[in-house]
């Protein structure tokens, strides 16, 4: 039986090229030095391409391959793929949605209680010899008992939700829509930021809410307020975020994502108040092999059955139509 032919953009983990390579052959977009040439070389035979969230897939490429059945992508978030227009063309476009939840909410609190405890300069304390010199550390910040604000409150932030009431906290929430909960809902984001005393931002990306949360936000959070992103750089007015930091519009911020990465603004890496880590919300060995097995999963099955195990949203009539 003759293989399918997936072109892949970005890398792929070993396990990964094995579970394909007895239904695909694979073509290596992202080590091709010709890549218009690569294209048209292939561009009748490609039926389906593996990305991923930061890749997703180049402009027109998708309109470029009239053969093209699926996007399979590695990663919850898909706002480098254009999911409307592949709708438009009947592609289905698949994501990991779930086996990460518990990943990126351990990263949310992990830079929650490393801000509020002064994990960072506690431990420079030590490593620099100013425990024995200048005696104990300055006391910090208790995470008990504290407001906390989820701005997005899908999948991800109800596990977050879930993550801080072990710290006796006041869940209070902006989404889309009003949730089936006892969490207390505001109407916008500014409204959430003026009630709370840390702000985790947790939607996806995308035009839709590039720089939701902007300078009137930032200024509703307040001087004391705390900052989270582990959602997309693009969601936050990272210039805004830069000034309200060193005018100490807001206290401090804890960031996994940027607007431009792997650049990050050296305005944030030389500021005390900032903890930054590189986008590492989901990555343990354990989760990333379970994101790319489901990876895997919808490929294999969209060619077995017709259909896949974790459309976009976009996609769901489309998987069911199949």
């Amino acid at each position: 039986m003759p293989k399918h032919k997936l072109l892949q953009i970005g890398d792929i983990t070993p396990r990964m090229a094995n579970r394909l390579a007895d239904n695909f052959d694979i073509i290596e977009y992202f080590r091709s030095v010709d890549k218009k040439k690569l294209i048209a070389e292939h561009v009748k035979e490609i039926e389906c391409i593996l990305t991923d969230g930061h890749w997703g897939v180049p402009d027109n490429l998708m309109e470029r391959l009239p053969n093209l059945k699926i996007v399979s992508s590695y990663g919850v978030g898909y706002d480098a793929i254009d999911a409307n227009f592949a709708v438009s063309k009947n592609i289905t476009v698949t994501h990991t949605p779930d086996v990460l939840n518990d990943e990126v909410a351990d990263t949310a609190i992990m830079l929650w209680l490393a801000i509020y405890r002064n994990l960072i300069q506690a431990d420079q304390w030590v490593r620099t010899g100013n425990w024995e010199k200048e005696g104990a550390f300055p006391l910090s910040k208790t995470v008990q008992k504290q407001k906390v604000g989820i701005l997005g409150l899908g999948r991800i932030g109800e596990t977050i939700a879930k993550r801080v009431k072990a710290f006796d906290a006041e869940v209070h929430y902006h989404s889309r829509s009003k949730k089936n909960n006892n969490y207390q809902f505001h109407a916008s984001p500014k409204e959430l930021a003026k009630n709370v005393d840390v702000l985790f931002i947790i939607t996806p990306g995308g035009n839709e809410t590039k720089h939701l949360v902007d300078a009137s936000v930032l200024e509703a959070l307040g001087t004391s307020g705390t900052l989270i992103n582990i959602s997309r750089g693009s969601v936050v007015d990272e210039k805004a975020l830069i000034k309200a930091l060193q005018t100490g519009t807001i206290g401090a911020a804890g960031l996994d994502v940027f607007d431009a990465e792997p650049v990050v603004p050296n305005e944030l890496k030389n500021m005390p108040n900032v903890i930054l880590t590189p986008h590492v919300g989901s990555a343990t060995n354990e989760t990333r092999q379970a994101m790319g097995d489901l990876t895997c999963d919808n490929l294999l099955s969209f060619f077995k059955t017709g259909q896949v195990l974790t459309p976009v949203p976009e996609c769901l009539k489309l998987n069911v139509q199949r």
